[in-house]
């Protein structure tokens, strides 16, 4: 039986995983029902993966903050101590990360054996480039849109779908969270 692997990502209304505007993490709505349940999903057992560019910017920030801020949520914390595989053909030794390995080599090849080789499910926060991939090759059995309720407009960065191959998207899972932020979980099938 091969492990399910989920590509779990935040996105504005428009469709961006980030800003460069002054609106805040979580672009400022994040609330107690939000960070509750992201706590829970992330207490199960279950292996992280990340591409370098997302390791790299989850260690940094990480290390920029001080205990009890945003970044450090509990939720983030549970997230940082869980294994995790980091594909990448650029980083080298030891990571800044509790108990995270490096793998160089196809992101396809990597994952699809991942997928048959792990006890628990595969978790993958963000990591857009590779997740394009993965999706592409029929890999990602759900993704997990976290829709804040903000269009980011021009402050926009990381467009979560640029590029990416069409998919029809069988809805799974939704609920409301705090009142006005949107989890939805689907499975993806390429578009024929």
């Amino acid at each position: 039986m091969t492990a399910t692997y989920t590509f779990d990502v935040f996105s504005s209304l428009d469709g961006f995983g980030a800003h460069s505007g002054d609106w805040g993490g979580y672009w400022g709505k994040q609330g107690p029902e939000l960070l509750d349940h992201r706590l829970a999903l992330y207490s199960e057992d279950q292996r992280m993966v990340f591409g370098a560019t997302t390791y790299r910017r989850h260690a940094r920030m990480l290390a920029a903050s001080a205990d009890g801020a945003e970044v450090r949520d509990p939720w983030v914390t549970r997230m940082r101590d869980l294994p995790a595989t980091v594909v990448s053909s650029t980083l080298k030794g030891a990571l800044d990360w509790p108990d995270a390995t490096v793998v160089s080599g196809d992101p396809v090849d990597i994952v699809a054996r991942l997928k048959e080789e792990s006890k628990v499910p595969l978790r993958s926060h963000g990591s857009l480039t590779l997740n394009r991939a993965l999706m592409a090759a029929g890999l990602v059995d759900r993704v997990q849109v976290t829709l804040f309720p903000v269009i980011s407009g021009q402050s926009g960065v990381d467009p979560v779908f640029q590029d990416a191959a069409g998919f029809d998207l069988e809805l799974i899972e939704s609920r409301t969270l705090d009142g006005h932020t949107q989890e939805l979980t689907y499975r993806p099938t390429p578009h024929a």
